[in-house]
Protein backbone atom coordinates (compact mmCIF):
# COMPACT_ATOMS: atom_id res chain seq x y z
CA UNK A 1 0.00 0.00 0.00
CA UNK A 2 1.61 3.62 -0.58
CA UNK A 3 1.79 6.25 1.78
CA UNK A 4 0.55 9.30 1.26
CA UNK A 5 1.25 12.27 3.83
CA UNK A 6 -2.19 14.15 4.66
CA UNK A 7 -0.32 17.63 5.43
CA UNK A 8 0.51 20.97 4.01
CA UNK A 9 3.76 21.18 6.80
CA UNK A 10 6.85 20.89 4.76
CA UNK A 11 9.32 19.35 7.74
CA UNK A 12 6.74 17.29 8.55
CA UNK A 13 7.00 15.69 5.12
CA UNK A 14 10.83 16.03 4.44
CA UNK A 15 11.42 13.92 7.90
CA UNK A 16 8.64 11.11 6.45
CA UNK A 17 10.37 11.50 2.87
CA UNK A 18 13.82 11.00 3.98
CA UNK A 19 13.20 7.45 5.73
CA UNK A 20 11.21 6.32 2.20
CA UNK A 21 7.58 6.28 3.95
CA UNK A 22 6.13 8.85 1.24
CA UNK A 23 4.32 7.86 -2.22
CA UNK A 24 2.52 11.36 -2.26
CA UNK A 25 0.95 14.15 -0.38
CA UNK A 26 -2.57 15.25 0.06
CA UNK A 27 -3.63 18.66 0.75
CA UNK A 28 -7.13 20.43 1.57
CA UNK A 29 -7.74 23.77 2.39
CA UNK A 30 -8.28 23.30 6.12
CA UNK A 31 -4.37 22.38 5.80
CA UNK A 32 -3.34 25.00 3.86
CA UNK A 33 -4.43 27.33 6.00
CA UNK A 34 -2.97 25.74 9.20
CA UNK A 35 0.02 25.74 7.71
CA UNK A 36 -0.59 29.75 6.71
CA UNK A 37 1.08 30.03 3.43
CA UNK A 38 0.18 30.60 -0.01
CA UNK A 39 -1.14 27.78 -1.86
CA UNK A 40 0.45 28.07 -4.37
CA UNK A 41 4.00 28.62 -3.23
CA UNK A 42 3.53 25.85 -0.37
CA UNK A 43 2.26 23.13 -3.14
CA UNK A 44 5.46 23.72 -5.46
CA UNK A 45 7.39 23.44 -2.52
CA UNK A 46 6.04 20.22 -1.93
CA UNK A 47 5.57 19.27 -5.58
CA UNK A 48 9.65 19.35 -5.59
CA UNK A 49 10.41 17.19 -2.45
CA UNK A 50 8.62 14.15 -3.70
CA UNK A 51 8.17 12.08 -6.48
CA UNK A 52 5.08 10.79 -6.29
CA UNK A 53 1.37 12.69 -6.81
CA UNK A 54 0.49 15.91 -4.61
CA UNK A 55 -3.08 16.16 -4.06
CA UNK A 56 -3.84 20.38 -4.56
CA UNK A 57 -7.37 21.07 -4.16
CA UNK A 58 -10.33 23.38 -6.03
CA UNK A 59 -12.09 25.94 -4.23
CA UNK A 60 -14.51 26.62 -6.77
CA UNK A 61 -18.32 25.07 -7.02
CA UNK A 62 -19.13 25.55 -10.59
CA UNK A 63 -17.74 23.05 -13.29
CA UNK A 64 -16.63 25.86 -15.31
CA UNK A 65 -14.65 27.33 -12.64
CA UNK A 66 -13.07 24.12 -10.73
CA UNK A 67 -11.67 23.42 -14.36
CA UNK A 68 -9.86 26.59 -15.10
CA UNK A 69 -8.38 26.10 -10.93
CA UNK A 70 -7.67 22.72 -11.59
CA UNK A 71 -5.76 23.67 -14.74
CA UNK A 72 -4.05 26.25 -13.16
CA UNK A 73 -3.14 24.09 -10.17
CA UNK A 74 -2.04 21.22 -12.68
CA UNK A 75 1.03 23.93 -13.89
CA UNK A 76 2.19 23.92 -10.88
CA UNK A 77 4.48 20.56 -11.36
CA UNK A 78 3.95 17.17 -13.53
CA UNK A 79 3.40 15.61 -10.23
CA UNK A 80 0.08 17.69 -8.94
CA UNK A 81 -3.40 15.69 -8.62
CA UNK A 82 -6.27 18.34 -9.43
CA UNK A 83 -8.24 17.63 -6.12
CA UNK A 84 -12.26 18.03 -6.72
CA UNK A 85 -14.88 17.40 -4.59
CA UNK A 86 -17.30 14.33 -5.26
CA UNK A 87 -20.59 16.87 -6.63
CA UNK A 88 -22.04 16.44 -10.23
CA UNK A 89 -20.11 19.80 -10.92
CA UNK A 90 -17.00 17.74 -9.48
CA UNK A 91 -17.34 14.79 -11.81
CA UNK A 92 -17.94 17.02 -14.85
CA UNK A 93 -14.81 18.51 -13.94
CA UNK A 94 -13.14 15.41 -13.43
CA UNK A 95 -13.98 14.24 -17.22
CA UNK A 96 -12.64 17.14 -18.23
CA UNK A 97 -9.27 17.40 -16.16
CA UNK A 98 -8.34 13.63 -16.62
CA UNK A 99 -9.16 13.89 -20.30
CA UNK A 100 -6.33 16.55 -20.66
CA UNK A 101 -3.64 14.03 -18.90
CA UNK A 102 -4.06 15.67 -15.49
CA UNK A 103 -4.12 13.17 -12.36
CA UNK A 104 -7.52 13.75 -10.25
CA UNK A 105 -8.19 13.02 -7.09
CA UNK A 106 -11.82 12.99 -6.27
CA UNK A 107 -12.42 13.64 -2.60
CA UNK A 108 -15.35 12.99 0.23
CA UNK A 109 -16.81 9.97 -1.42
CA UNK A 110 -18.87 8.70 1.14
CA UNK A 111 -20.66 5.47 -0.72
CA UNK A 112 -19.65 3.27 -3.27
CA UNK A 113 -22.10 4.81 -6.00
CA UNK A 114 -20.32 8.02 -5.86
CA UNK A 115 -16.89 5.76 -5.87
CA UNK A 116 -18.35 4.40 -9.31
CA UNK A 117 -19.33 7.34 -10.60
CA UNK A 118 -15.95 8.94 -10.28
CA UNK A 119 -14.56 5.52 -12.01
CA UNK A 120 -15.99 5.83 -14.93
CA UNK A 121 -15.59 10.08 -14.81
CA UNK A 122 -11.93 8.60 -15.26
CA UNK A 123 -10.37 9.71 -11.51
CA UNK A 124 -6.84 8.84 -11.18
CA UNK A 125 -8.01 8.41 -7.35
CA UNK A 126 -11.20 8.01 -5.29
CA UNK A 127 -10.79 9.37 -1.76
CA UNK A 128 -13.31 7.53 0.63
CA UNK A 129 -13.48 8.94 4.22
CA UNK A 130 -13.14 6.07 6.97
CA UNK A 131 -13.14 8.41 10.03
CA UNK A 132 -15.93 10.40 9.27
CA UNK A 133 -18.47 7.94 8.51
CA UNK A 134 -16.91 6.39 11.87
CA UNK A 135 -18.08 9.70 13.80
CA UNK A 136 -21.65 8.72 12.41
CA UNK A 137 -21.55 5.14 13.52
CA UNK A 138 -21.27 3.62 10.44
CA UNK A 139 -18.23 1.16 9.14
CA UNK A 140 -15.54 3.18 7.09
CA UNK A 141 -14.09 -0.03 6.65
CA UNK A 142 -17.09 -1.44 4.58
CA UNK A 143 -17.20 1.19 2.58
CA UNK A 144 -13.48 0.84 1.48
CA UNK A 145 -14.59 -3.05 0.94
CA UNK A 146 -17.41 -2.43 -1.00
CA UNK A 147 -15.35 0.03 -3.59
CA UNK A 148 -12.63 -2.47 -3.89
CA UNK A 149 -15.18 -5.40 -4.89
CA UNK A 150 -17.22 -2.62 -7.28
CA UNK A 151 -13.85 -1.59 -8.86
CA UNK A 152 -12.42 -5.22 -9.11
CA UNK A 153 -15.76 -6.77 -10.91
CA UNK A 154 -15.32 -3.88 -13.86
CA UNK A 155 -11.22 -3.25 -13.70
CA UNK A 156 -11.56 -0.05 -13.05
CA UNK A 157 -8.28 1.29 -12.54
CA UNK A 158 -9.34 4.20 -10.27
CA UNK A 159 -6.89 4.17 -7.44
CA UNK A 160 -8.62 3.80 -3.76
CA UNK A 161 -7.22 6.23 -1.46
CA UNK A 162 -8.11 6.15 1.96
CA UNK A 163 -8.69 8.93 3.82
CA UNK A 164 -9.74 10.64 7.05
CA UNK A 165 -7.15 7.97 8.52
CA UNK A 166 -7.17 8.54 12.20
CA UNK A 167 -5.56 5.40 14.04
CA UNK A 168 -2.87 2.95 13.34
CA UNK A 169 -6.10 0.26 12.70
CA UNK A 170 -7.33 1.98 10.27
CA UNK A 171 -4.38 1.81 8.29
CA UNK A 172 -3.96 -1.78 8.98
CA UNK A 173 -7.51 -2.59 7.83
CA UNK A 174 -7.13 -0.05 4.63
CA UNK A 175 -4.18 -2.63 3.78
CA UNK A 176 -5.41 -5.95 4.72
CA UNK A 177 -8.95 -4.77 2.27
CA UNK A 178 -6.74 -4.19 -0.61
CA UNK A 179 -6.81 -0.19 -0.89
CA UNK A 180 -3.71 1.30 -3.03
CA UNK A 181 -3.17 4.29 -1.06
CA UNK A 182 -3.73 5.65 2.17
CA UNK A 183 -3.70 8.98 3.27
CA UNK A 184 -2.72 9.78 7.07
CA UNK A 185 -1.31 12.46 9.34
CA UNK A 186 2.37 12.06 9.61
CA UNK A 187 1.64 11.67 13.64
CA UNK A 188 -0.20 8.62 12.72
CA UNK A 189 2.13 6.95 10.64
CA UNK A 190 4.62 7.43 12.79
CA UNK A 191 2.49 5.43 15.70
CA UNK A 192 2.62 2.55 13.46
CA UNK A 193 5.62 1.70 14.27
CA UNK A 194 4.99 1.55 17.52
CA UNK A 195 4.06 -1.50 20.22
CA UNK A 196 4.15 -1.84 23.64
CA UNK A 197 5.74 -5.44 23.71
CA UNK A 198 8.55 -3.51 22.12
CA UNK A 199 9.14 -0.99 24.06
CA UNK A 200 9.04 -4.00 26.80
CA UNK A 201 11.18 -5.91 25.00
CA UNK A 202 13.74 -3.20 23.92
CA UNK A 203 14.05 -2.16 27.91
CA UNK A 204 14.56 -5.67 29.21
CA UNK A 205 17.58 -5.96 26.40
CA UNK A 206 18.70 -2.87 27.78
CA UNK A 207 18.76 -3.80 31.57
CA UNK A 208 20.55 -7.04 31.10
CA UNK A 209 23.37 -4.92 28.72
CA UNK A 210 23.94 -2.58 31.52
CA UNK A 211 24.47 -5.60 33.25
CA UNK A 212 27.36 -6.93 31.02
CA UNK A 213 29.20 -3.85 31.73
CA UNK A 214 30.39 -3.59 28.23
CA UNK A 215 30.31 -0.81 25.53
CA UNK A 216 30.29 -0.97 21.60
CA UNK A 217 31.76 2.59 20.97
Amino acid sequence: MKFFVDTAEVDQIAELNDLGMVDGVTTNPSLIMKSGRDIIEVTKEIAGMVDGPVSAEVVALEADAMIEEGRKLAKIAENIAVKVPLTWAGLKACKVLSGEGNMVNVTLCFSANQALLAAKAGATFISPFIGRLDDINLDGMELISDIRQVYDNYGFETQILAASIRTVNHAYQAAMIGSDVMTAPPGVIKKMAEHPLTDAGLDAFMKDWAKTGQKIL
